[in-house]
């Protein structure tokens, strides 16, 4: 690699990114692989599994639309105070803790719920579950800040990001498969939790070896998150928590509800929705590429379009193929660009604590995240889910329309000692 890619070229510089076992490139996939495994499993069927199985479980459990809501929000308020957690033994003990400590939750979550014959256990299960997502992805933004150079650090933060959309859709697979072949669902969680378990065990691999930042007590200094040029980014975190957060909790049952179509049994929607979300959300790999091409305004723009628009295809057209797919697609690229966007973006603003801006960012996503289906459960019983979807729409198309070019920056003034290199 030459060593014109480091920062300021010089052999000290390089020596912080050779690390102790296989140099640059070694912590460039290691890494990569190891934070793709973790967001697979903690922000697909851990963090999306109650979405996609919501049909099931009001059957099983036999649930109101609000209790679905509240039970997602539920699952989203492990999500922030996992945030919380991860950040605060990040800086104490190093990035290995956190995550093996939510790979660990989901293992135990995904368990649980697979096992629950009653409400308070799926739960606590779905709690655990989904605190996975506050501890298994932000401190890897540590470890590749610190151990993977500078022009690949967007492409490993958009790689690790992305893993998302593979456990997405590997979560909607085994729910076609459990369909298609008549298992209890309760099979395909256990099965989550094998799967889990599977990625615990290589992340401790990966992991094991990774120290502790020397300046790590730099991490506890929230007051360095009080920016103006921070602002754009954690509104639009906010947003897309409340928004991504609806289309978890109702849109698969909705369309399970209002569908028209005969050639696949109703069961199986909210599995190729999942699906589809997935295979679409493999976009999110080419979002640093995109970004370089029209401006992180642009791209903003786009993603929050896609959000408004996936929504309001779940609110007009949930009966037909055209609007489970558009829904499904739309909410895949959403997604899956918007979480790589605050990952890259929140490390540009904030390069010297990359976990904390992330987790910064995140926590605004986790705020929207359990405002949403709780505040969305209750309208849709109140004024119906049309009106419901329609009025969620709304706040992404409205973001993307005022927030200012000017403001969606990805440099803090030198001023504030946070500057981008």
């Amino acid at each position: 690699m030459p060593r014109a890619l480091f920062r300021s070229g010089t052999q000290r510089d390089a020596s912080r990114f050779s690390g102790m076992s296989g140099g640059r490139v070694s912590f460039f996939t290691s890494l990569s692989a190891a934070g793709f495994a973790a967001t697979a499993i903690s922000y697909g069927p851990a963090r999306m599994g109650f979405g996609l199985f919501a049909f099931e479980f009001r059957d099983a459990f036999d649930l109101s639309t609000s209790q679905i809501g509240l039970i997602s929000s539920l699952g989203f308020l492990g999500f922030f105070l996992g945030l919380l957690a991860a950040q605060e033994t990040l800086t104490r003990f190093g990035p290995k803790t956190p995550i093996l400590t939510g790979l660990f939750a989901a293992t135990l979550g995904l368990g649980i719920a697979a096992l629950a014959t009653g409400l308070w256990v799926l739960c606590l299960g779905i709690f655990l579950a989904m605190s996975s997502a506050g501890f298994a992805w932000t401190p890897f933004n540590d470890a590749v800040h610190r151990k993977v150079i500078d022009p690949w650090r967007p492409t490993s933060l958009s790689a690790i990001s992305s893993g998302t959309a593979a456990g997405i859709a590997g979560a909607g697979l085994a729910a076609f498969v459990m369909v298609a072949t008549d298992f209890s669902w309760r099979i395909a969680w256990g099965i989550f939790a094998a799967a889990s378990a599977l990625a615990l065990v290589g992340n401790w691999a990966a992991m094991r070896d990774m120290d502790r930042d020397p300046d790590s007590e730099r991490g506890r200094n929230w007051r360095l998150m009080l920016h103006v040029a921070a602002i754009p980014l954690f509104v639009v975190g906010f947003v897309y928590g409340t928004t991504s957060s609806i289309f978890i909790s109702f849109a698969a049952d909705r369309m399970v509800e209002q569908s028209s179509l005969n050639s696949v049994p109703k069961r199986a929607i909210p599995a190729l929705v999942y699906i589809v979300l997935g295979i679409f959300g493999l976009a999110g790999l080419a979002t640093q590429s995109l970004k370089q091409a029209i401006g992180l305004p642009l791209l903003l723009r786009l993603v929050l379009g896609t959000g408004a628009a996936s929504l309001a295809f779940v609110a007009l057209l949930p009966q037909s193929w055209a609007g489970i797919v558009a829904a499904a697609g739309l909410q895949g690229l959403h997604i899956m660009m918007t979480s790589a966007i605050l990952a890259f973006w929140s490390d540009r603003l904030f390069p010297t604590v990359p976990s904390l801006s992330f987790t910064a960012a995140l926590l605004a996503t986790a705020a929207g995240s359990i405002l949403g289906p709780a505040l969305a459960g209750l309208a849709s019983g109140a004024v119906g889910p049309v009106v419901m979807f329609l009025g969620a729409a709304l706040l992404p198309a409205a973001t993307a329309l005022l927030i200012p070019s000017a403001y969606a920056s990805e440099i803090i003034p030198a001023a504030s000692g946070e500057t981008t290199p």
